[in-house]
């Protein structure tokens, strides 16, 4: 399955871009969204300008997904450190008493809006790589006397959580930083109960892209090089076990690519 594997990224360069933004929001001087063409300066940091990187320079990206009373729910930090293409939980159609787990939760809107819906009999979990995004999101936990969330440093290619113990896998604009897929897949199947089920949003290409193509119309921490096609993410998905697969595509964020809503399930 082609991943666009010859774009110069390393994982590095994503965590540099994500813990920018974090701090951003730490410090308070700006919301931190470091997704889309319009942040292709290649920085997220603090000497990027009002406007130049974040949800306001690029209208499919970033807090405006999420309603105003999803907004109205949340610690200001979480909505300004939201860095999406979608609204997993309009897909994820979370339950009471379920767990779910958020690949690359940032600074936690979704994990604290899904603790939320599955209540105090269940459990949210937010896993990220990088210590700014995590020490953010616990920040927004606490100002949001959250307590059935908890948040994981790891790689969303090998989930530190034991197999089967997850209802349902959330993302929102992380698959597409990978530079593994096939291993995200395996590694979401793997801790998924069955019957379980993947709600995610993310960014998806054309199928008549190619993946120098995609590249042109934005960088890797972009959320744009680093997207599969549409056929690849079904094969991809397939590949690591899921059936039912369903992949819309929702909105445009750069020439034939699209922030898409991605379901797929376990078998019982």
């Amino acid at each position: 399955m082609t991943t666009g594997s010859d774009v110069p990224v390393t994982r590095e360069q994503v965590r540099g871009r994500y813990a920018a933004a974090a701090l951003k929001v730490l410090a308070g001087t700006a919301g931190g969204g470091c997704c889309g063409p319009a942040a292709s300066d290649g920085g997220c940091g603090p000497a990027d300008g009002d406007g130049g990187c974040g949800p306001a320079a690029e209208g499919g990206f970033g807090s405006q997904l999420y309603s105003a009373a999803e907004r109205g729910q949340l610690p200001g930090a979480a909505v300004e450190a939201s860095l999406g293409c979608g609204n997993p939980l309009l897909i994820a159609d979370l339950n009471p008493g379920e767990t779910v787990l958020d690949l690359g939760s940032g600074g936690g809107i979704d994990v604290l809006l899904s603790a939320r819906r599955v209540g105090p009999t269940g459990k949210a979990y937010g896993l990220d790589m990088t210590d700014e995004m995590l020490e953010l999101a616990r920040r927004n936990a606490a100002e949001a006397g959250a307590e059935n969330v908890e948040f994981v440093k790891g790689h969303i290619e090998d989930i530190p959580l034991p197999a089967g113990s997850v209802d349902v896998v959330i993302s929102n604009c992380v698959i597409n930083l990978s530079t593994d897929k096939p291993a995200v897949f395996a590694s979401a199947y793997r801790v998924l109960k069955p019957g379980g089920r993947l709600g995610i949003s993310d960014v998806v290409a054309d199928n008549r892209l190619g993946p120098d193509e995609r590249a042109e119309r934005g960088g890797w921490a972009e959320c744009i090089a680093g997207a599969l096609s549409i056929a690849e993410y079904e094969q991809g998905l397939a590949g690591a076990g899921f059936v039912d697969i369903d992949i819309l595509p929702t909105h445009e964020v750069a020439e034939g690519m699209h922030a898409a809503i991605v379901k797929a399930r376990k078998p019982a």
